[in-house]
Order: structure tokens, then sequence, then C-alpha cells
């Protein structure tokens, strides 16, 4: 019986661990979830586009963790980030090391002046193509990757949770189409899916309260039925597999 079982309700309650900023190391460096590789490197792919600005805007930092390791930086570097909980993270790592972090909870009004950096990143941020090509000089570059809209649908799948149709067809070609109609130049684009595990059923649960829109409203009560059954299916083969969704892209601001 479910009830009877300590270790999935060890696991459950081990799910409980502070999350903080965008750190997932609690589950990944302990080798409790992990990723194939892609085919590409987002921080290898901005590191020379650094090297070359002058200004430089990250969206989306979430608690700075990415961006204070890719140094060094531009002359001038603004962050952005619309999830209050992270804010004060990322003003604690960032501020002292120079950094503008700045608070955003409209992608269509960013608080910067037009033309004001050379390069705009954004790892799984959301943004307006528009918005972006303001703020960007002339000949500036815009590199993001992006969460696609099946991101990890067997999750969905196993608890009875339709995908957000808002994102649902949000894709490489869609994104491309934007920029595109927004006076960019796309000089390299890829899209990918890969395979992503779970070998507890504590980091699904860890996993899933750090990322609420995957199955909004997540609660273990909620879900405990569907949470046993993964559990089963883990002690039977070793791990729950999903399916990451994935696609990066690069574009120059036109002229």
């Amino acid at each position: 019986m479910r009830r009877e079982d300590k270790q999935f309700e060890y696991l459950i309650g081990q799910a409980s661990h502070p999350f903080s900023g965008w750190d997932f190391s609690y589950i990944v460096e302990t080798g409790r979830m992990n990723s194939d590789c892609l085919a590409w490197s987002y921080g290898s792919m901005a590191i020379p586009l650094m090297q070359e600005a002058g200004s430089m805007l990250d969206m989306g930092t979430g608690g700075g963790e990415l961006l204070s390791r890719l140094r060094p930086w531009p002359k001038s570097v603004c962050a952005t980030e619309g999830y209050l909980p992270n804010l004060s993270v990322a003003r604690e790592r960032l501020e002292p090391l120079g950094v503008n972090v700045h608070p955003v909870q409209d992608d269509e009004q960013l608080p910067f002046e037009t033309g004001q950096f050379d390069l705009v990143l954004n790892k799984h941020e959301s943004y307006s193509p528009r918005e972006v090509r303001r703020v960007l000089a002339g000949g500036g570059y815009f590199l993001t990757q992006q969460s696609g809209g099946t991101d990890c649908h067997e999750i969905n799948e196993r608890f009875g949770v339709p995908l957000n149709r808002e994102f649902a067809e949000w894709k490489l070609e869609a994104a491309v189409k934007g920029v595109r109609e927004n006076q960019f130049e796309v000089v390299k684009q890829s899209e990918q899916f890969v395979s992503q595990r779970f070998y507890d059923v504590g980091a699904l649960v860890y996993y899933l309260n750090a990322i609420p829109w995957q199955v909004p409203e997540f609660e273990v009560d909620k879900y405990r039925d569907e949470l046993y059954s993964i559990h089963q299916l883990i002690k039977q083969q070793g791990y729950f597999e999903v399916t990451q969704h994935r696609f990066i892209f690069l574009a120059r601001a036109l002229c």
C-alpha cells in the first residue's frame, strides 16, 4: 500500500528543500535529475559576443547565477528579472559587481533607452521582439535560448493536465518569424528535442515546485496517486524520462 511506502514519503518530504534564484544544483549536482547534451552551448555562443559589445542586457537573469559566471563583461551591464523572489537574490549577487538589476513585469515596456545596448542575452525568458529591437543599437545582437511549447509534455500527460495553450505553438519557426518581422536578420538557429530523466520522485516534485507553469497549482496531495505511480515506475526501470524542447537563435538588429 502507498501509505506504507516509507521511501515514497521520505522522498516527497525531501522536496521541500529551499529553492533560490534559478539554481537546480540540489537535484542536478547530486545526479537526481539530468539531461542529454544539446548540440550547442548558450554560454559558448554568448562569450565572444560579450567581448565585442560595449553594453549588454541580460533578460530574466533569475538569481544572476549564469550571468555572474559569464565574465569578463562589457563596460556597461544591466539585467532584468520579473519574478519578485528572485529580484533580491539577483541584486545581492550582481549589484556589488556593478550590474544594474531592474524589475520588469511587462515585456513591452523595458526600462531602457532606445538603442542602449549592443547585446541582449536571454535564456528561457519571455520577450517582445519589437521591444528588444528598440533597446538594441543597429548592428547589435540578440541571443536567446528558449523552452519550446511541448517541453516535458510527458509530465502533463501523467498528471492529466493539458499543456498551456498560449505557448503550445512556441517553437523555432514562430520565434524566427517574430524577430524577422521586427527588423532582425537571423544569423544562426537550431532546435532540438532531448531526454531529461528524474531518478527519484522527490526530484520531480522539487522541479515542479520550482516551475509552477508546467503543472499549474501543483500540490503533492492533489497529485499523490500520480506521483506514486511515477515512483513505482522509477523503482522498476530506474528513471522517469521526459522530453525537453529547446531552441536557440542569434539575430542581428538591422540598421
